[in-house]
């Protein structure tokens, strides 16, 4: 797996996995500007079986990794709900979020939730509104259609502030 230099212009696509609906965004970063490249969700139909919302979700997210040719991926972490049987189903789709890119050659950072809403927000605990809001000024492009592709494009720009310590911690862990 291969992760760019920090000084170079890269391509970032940040996933926001879910079983209904796993939210991508990309984004490009130069230097310090950030720009909307792409945005949506893949939706697999909530009747068919685990196994094949896991492959739908796949072959979405290889889709948006072939169309965009992102350089640098990243997920945001599941939170651990009261319903163990839903967090161990989040946590197949997000397995699935995390094989996607790496089989493309792309190194996965992975961001905890209060992190990315604290990146973009300021604060750790922000609603959805105040996501967009945001949004909406460091990517004034972008629109996303759906809650689960704003919060994507909220895992993407984390990554772009974070990218620096995210690659220095990858290399110490390989060394």
């Amino acid at each position: 797996m291969t992760s760019q230099p920090i000084r170079k212009p890269a391509r970032i696509l940040g996933i926001d996995p879910g079983l209904r609906r796993t939210g991508w965004g990309v984004i490009e970063i130069d230097g310090n500007r950030l720009s909307f490249v792409g945005c949506g969700s893949v939706e697999p139909a909530d009747s068919l079986p685990l196994a094949s919302r896991l492959l739908a979700i796949h072959q979405g997210l290889s889709a948006v990794l072939a169309d965009f040719r992102p350089e640098e991926a990243a997920v945001e972490q599941t939170f651990v709900n009261k319903d163990g049987v839903a967090t161990l189903k989040l946590g197949q789709a997000r397995g699935v979020a995390m094989l996607a890119p790496a089989m493309f050659g792309i190194t996965v950072a992975e961001y905890a939730p209060n992190q990315v809403k604290k990146t973009v927000v300021g604060a750790g605990h922000a609603d959805k509104n105040q996501i967009l809001v945001m949004l909406k000024i460091l990517l004034p492009k972008a629109e996303p259609k759906s809650p689960d592709a704003a919060d994507a494009l909220a895992v993407a720009i984390t990554h772009a502030h974070h990218r620096g310590s995210a690659a220095l911690k990858l290399k110490v862990v390989g060394a």
